[in-house]
């Protein structure tokens, strides 16, 4: 990176191995010259950066694993106060993990673009929902929430790499232990673990877990991470689950 002011300061211009026989004009810097410069290195490991809507780390928060061209357009869903997207409307590009502070209710939404994640308790709690992109008219009936709004969403990043998870009979990491590097539709066809999938840890990708076979009931997404037991989800035993594909954003 080269900087027209010194300490790394003012304008800034990256370049590469090339020849810039006229930058000022090339960069429209009229007359300020190169005043310091630093080099970049190289990195061959996986790039990960959290943004946030406002300073101070505030305001709705995206975490980015790849280039995006515009942040409107990669993640971007719409929330409407009532059913068949009448009512207010609050447009979301991000992490909310209180819906309140946007609207009081939510009974239907849209969503433009990403894959997401709701919930009806704020700061991710409670039942959970995957959605990617199409209309939720009356998301309440079609999910069996009863009169449970959402309250907080979470999107989820677009993964390319490899899948990897490795999953446990038992909490703490006990009992029989499997790797998987695709969906499974029957843990107990598959394992034959009569009683599912008790802890795991993700090494690679997002996944969704489903309480009952071929991917029925209800689900809880997982990102890389380990995960001791599933007390926290009200002592559930997952018994399929499937990876969240790029194809599906």
């Amino acid at each position: 990176m080269v900087y027209d002011r010194p300490n790394y300061m003012g304008n800034q211009y990256f370049m590469r191995r090339g020849d810039y026989a006229d930058y000022m004009g090339m960069w429209g810097w009229g007359n300020n010259y190169i005043r310091s410069c630093r080099m970049i290195p190289m990195h061959r490991g996986s790039y990960r950066m959290r943004i946030y809507e406002r300073d101070n780390f505030m305001g709705q928060m995206m975490e980015a694993t790849d280039d995006c061209d515009s942040f409107m357009d990669r993640y971007h869903v719409i929330f409407y106060e009532d059913r068949n997207f009448m009512g207010r409307s609050w447009e979301c590009t991000g992490d909310c993990s209180d819906m309140y502070s946007y609207m009081s209710r939510c009974h239907s939404c849209r969503v433009e673009s990403g894959c997401w994640m709701v919930y009806d308790g704020t700061n991710y709690m409670g039942n959970q929902y995957f959605m990617r992109r199409g209309d939720y008219a009356d998301y309440m009936s079609m999910w069996g929430w009863g009169n449970n709004c959402i309250r907080s969403c979470r999107m989820i990043p677009m993964h390319r790499g490899s899948y990897r998870m490795r999953i446990y009979e038992r909490d703490n990491f006990m009992g029989q232990m499997m790797e998987a590097t695709d969906d499974c539709d029957s843990f107990m066809d598959r394992y034959h673990w009569s009683n599912g999938c008790m802890s795991c840890n993700v090494m690679d990708g997002h996944w969704l877990m489903y309480e009952h076979p071929h991917y029925r009931g209800r689900m809880w997404y997982f990102r890389p991470g380990e995960y001791r037991n599933f007390r926290d989800y009200g002592g559930m035993r997952f018994m399929s689950m499937r990876r969240i594909m790029d194809s599906w954003y």
